[in-house]
This record gives C-alpha cells, structure tokens and sequence, in this order.
C-alpha cells in the first residue's frame, strides 16, 4: 500500500473519531500544512470527507452511503442465508443472492445444486447486469439514476444467441420484469444454464435478489418458473426482515 494511501486512509480513521481542521490534521500526521490540504481537498472530492462551515472536516455523505451499503449486504446476508439453505433443500437447484453494492452488483451468497454441477459464479464476484436473472431483477426496481450507474461502462458482449446486447434491449426487458416482478435468464450467459429471479427490498428500496438457477437438461426455465411462488414467498420474508415490503 503507498503512503499516500495509508495516510488517506488514517486521515478517515482520524476524522471519524472527531472533526478537525487541516492544521489540526497536518500536527497529528507531522506533515506540512499544504500537503495535508491536498490530502484532504482530495478526499472531500470523491466525497469521503465534508467542510463545515468552520473549516473542520467530517465524514463525507458517499463514505456514509458506503458505509450504509455495505452494512446492509452484510445484513443481507446473514439474514437471508439459513433461508437459502432450506429453499435448496426444496429445489435442489444452485440458489444465489446478489446484493447492490455501491454501483455493483455483487453475488454475496450461494448454495450449490446437489447434482453437483458448479456455476461461473463466485461469492464476491461481480454480477453481469444485462445477462444474468439477479442483474435485471435489480436493475428493474432501481430508479433511473441508479440503474445508469449500474450500467455505466457495460461493455454489451454477445454470449450466446439470446443474450442482449444494447440498452434498448434491455429497458424493453426490465419494463416487462418490474410489470410481472420476476426476471429470468434464458440461456442469455451460457445457453444451457437458466434461471429465475425475484427482487428483495429493503426499507430504502431494492438491495438484492434471489434466484434458483439450472442446468437445461436437469431443470428447464418452465420447471423454474414452477418455483416461482416458493422463491417470491422466501424473498418477501427476507425483506420483511429488512423493513421493505
């Protein structure tokens, strides 16, 4: 880790603990006043830190919101995660749950299908939005702002002959998703793997969701789409738990 990053990173620590101002700031690192003004002018930027009116700096709203984020996927899944474990045993199908963290989404859990047969995904990798039944059943409940954010810098890959590759496609998509409540992935990554997936919400709003994914051959999209009912009754106690609806 560079130093300018440790130091970042114990200016935060410092902060969190109690206001000050640069000069304050600059004695405890026994730095110069005016490197400490870029440290600090920097942070305030990406919006770790926040000026007050008398000069003493506090921590920023986007560190707060992370910080928030984080927590509730944390929550998410701790809560969610004996529930996954039981629906499993039900379906016998994989079982995921992604979490919206920051402008991400990310899978925060999984059970694996009892035939054996082991998915691309891996806990703490990032979802693909546009192909995936997690990625669009969050990006159809996320306001606008949001759901750019998510897919700022998406590059529109072509996996298989189903997957969608422009954002006209996928808003027509996620307007069908938010009107019926569930999503699907039909082959769209890897076309003998689909899924369905349903939101799970919080008190603030969307924060993940929950999916049963298969191999074709083992579970087809209609035998998925039979356990519809059962996964929207998990994800509604899970976010009752979480203070959404």
């Amino acid at each position: 880790m560079s130093q300018s990053v440790r130091r970042a990173a114990r200016i935060i620590d410092s902060i969190a603990r109690r206001p000050a101002s640069v000069s304050e700031l600059a004695e405890e690192f026994e730095v110069h006043r005016s490197t400490m003004f870029r440290e600090v002018q920097s942070l305030e930027e990406v919006g770790y830190l926040r000026k007050r009116k008398n000069g003493h700096y506090v921590l920023g709203l986007h560190l707060m919101a992370l910080s928030h984020l984080a927590a509730e996927s944390l929550d998410l899944k701790e809560i969610a995660h004996d529930r996954l474990v039981q629906l499993h045993r039900t379906v016998g199908n994989t079982i995921h749950l992604a979490a919206v963290v920051d402008q991400s989404i990310v899978y925060v859990d999984k059970v694996e299908d009892t035939s054996g047969v082991r998915m691309y995904s891996r806990i703490g990798s990032a979802v693909r939005p546009y192909c995936s039944g997690v990625g669009k059943a969050i990006l159809a409940e996320l306001p606008a702002n949001d759901r750019d954010a998510v897919l700022n810098g998406v590059v529109w890959q072509k996996f298989t002959d189903k997957t969608l590759t422009t954002r006209e496609e996928l808003d027509a998509e996620l307007a069908k998703v938010s009107a019926r409540g569930w999503a699907v992935d039909d082959g769209e990554f890897e076309d003998f793997v689909n899924c369905v997936a349903v939101p799970i919400r919080s008190s603030a709003g969307v924060v993940g969701a929950l999916s049963i994914t298969a191999i074709r051959m083992v579970a087809d999209l209609n035998s998925l789409k039979s356990h519809l009912p059962l996964l929207q009754s998990v994800a509604r106690e899970i976010s009752a738990e979480l203070g959404g609806a």
